[in-house]
């Protein structure tokens, strides 16, 4: 059993003032694999207070100095992704392989995005080569709560703590208490790299808690959220009170619209996609939506693919899917199936209960349901698992309807080798992120959705700019 139970504050390990004891569930064993402490209110004061005290010299820092400082910590955490990926597999059960391929290395991914822009950016500078007295000079947002999921942990802890560390703000990381490992190993990372105390620091506990105390802190400048709508929704009344700038990155209810001229592997694809992280990605092409000639086949190989996944322990090597985080994600994810059986959708794959040969552990059956429509409830809600619904359609203003009739805006998937029709429903859909034929967005890309998926972007310029405050000076001599 790993015990863990200090916060990293003011460039030190300290013990809780106030914090209480707490248990992370490995969810392939449903046991305990580790004891954390979760943070009081003195212990979040003390962690605010830090950042507070440290803002001005941080602020005050050349920006090549701060880029140095980040490039101090890629070394450091490149020397500890071993340890990240074993962190990330234990607590939130992703396969020991996808963590070593893609947990824990698209840390590395984004702060190279951020190093690329930040190099570039033009922290202060004169309005227009005409207007050379007034000055344009981004500054720090200020202090910043960043409270980040357990889906993807360290996905989103690079992508807030990387660019405000560049910006010049100072912190308080609340990673989710379902992944609180992993944070601990990114902050001796932070603590290897040498940054002066009080920029960083970081306190276990969960959103009721130390999420509430953060979002309403009246010395946080900026709240930078990642995880559902509803505590999205909840975090921006609590901010309300102090003004606070809030970034959101909400969920997701994405649509991959295969056309009948779609390459061949396209569906196979889509599947794949939809199931990697056991489903648990807020990206994920949960909807696929599929050009009536082409339905019939579509479906086949969906059930096809779904039913050759496999379901093993996280520890175990090789391709397979893991558990979800936790049994209440569990009992949900059991309820959407049951609930889309009674809706009538047509179950191709999977269904409800634990997988073939397994007693124990929140794992998920591959699941595939076809002939459904979009007022089924699971085609509105985001159901956070393995669990695919696909959805006929005759025309290709029928699909964009289809797509955008969702509270959601995050990613949208388009297959179809005619290349006119991939730039029109691309720029029809309403969603912050779209990828044609299975290209991913490169690097350095802004990451984030409109609606309910939030607002904001993260990533490269965009989610450097985020974490800026633009100040405008007349009458500046050279």
């Amino acid at each position: 059993m790993i015990e863990r139970r200090q916060f990293y504050i003011d460039g030190v390990w300290v013990d809780p003032v106030e914090g209480r004891d707490v248990q992370v569930i490995d969810p392939s064993t449903e046991m305990p694999c580790a004891v954390v402490s979760m943070a009081g209110r003195a212990d979040v004061d003390r962690a605010v207070a830090a950042a507070k005290a440290a803002l001005p010299a941080w602020m005050a820092t050349p920006p090549h100095e701060r880029i140095a400082a980040v490039e101090r910590f890629l070394a450091a955490y490149q020397a500890r992704i071993e340890d990240v990926a074993q962190a990330v597999s234990l607590e939130m059960g992703a396969p020991i392989d996808l963590a070593r391929r893609a947990q824990a290395p698209l840390a590395v991914k984004h702060i190279k995005g951020f190093l690329a822009a930040a190099r570039d950016f033009a922290f202060e500078a004169p309005l227009s080569p005409d207007d050379t007295k007034t000055r344009i000079i981004h500054e720090a947002a200020g202090v910043c709560a960043l409270i980040t999921p357990w889906n993807w942990p360290l996905n989103q802890i690079s992508l807030k703590t990387i660019a405000a560390l560049i910006a010049g703000c100072t912190m308080v990381l609340k990673p989710s208490e379902e992944s609180p490992l992993s944070a601990l190993v990114w902050a001796e990372c932070i603590d290897a790299a040498g940054f002066p105390r009080g920029v960083f620091n970081l306190v276990n506990g969960d959103g009721a808690g130390a999420g509430t105390m953060l979002s309403s802190h009246p010395d946080i400048d900026m709240v930078s959220f990642t995880g559902s709508t509803r505590a999205g929704i909840a975090i921006s009344k609590t901010a309300a009170d102090t003004l606070k700038r809030v970034h959101l990155e909400l969920g997701g209810k994405g649509a991959n619209l295969i056309f009948a001229d779609a390459e061949p592997g396209a569906v196979e694809r889509g599947v794949r996609q939809m199931m990697n992280n056991t489903g648990q990605t807020c990206t994920a092409p949960s909807r696929m939506l599929v050009q009536r000639e082409a339905y019939p086949e579509a479906v086949r190989v969906a059930a096809e693919v779904a039913g050759s996944l496999t379901v093993g322990p996280p520890s175990s090597e090789g391709p397979h899917l893991g558990p979800v985080v936790n049994r209440a994600q569990w009992n949900r994810i059991q309820g959407l199936i049951r609930t889309g059986i009674a809706e009538g959708a047509r179950l191709v794959a999977g269904g409800p209960g634990l997988p073939d040969n397994i007693d124990k552990g929140f794992y998920v059956r591959p699941t595939v349901f076809a002939d459904a429509d979009n007022t089924m409830t699971i085609a509105r809600e985001e159901i956070f698992g393995p669990v695919l619904t696909i959805i006929p359609f005759d025309t290709e203003e029928e699909a964009i309807a289809i797509a955008n009739d969702t509270p959601y805006g995050l990613t949208n998937y388009v297959q179809t080798t005619d290349h006119d029709r991939a730039h029109r429903v691309a720029s029809a859909l309403r969603s912050g992120m779209v990828e044609l034929n299975g290209n991913p967005r490169g690097l350095g890309a802004p990451f984030g959705g409109m609606k309910q998926s939030g607002n904001g972007r993260e990533a490269g310029v965009w989610g450097l700019k985020d974490f800026l405050e633009v100040k405008a000076v007349g009458g500046w001599s050279a």
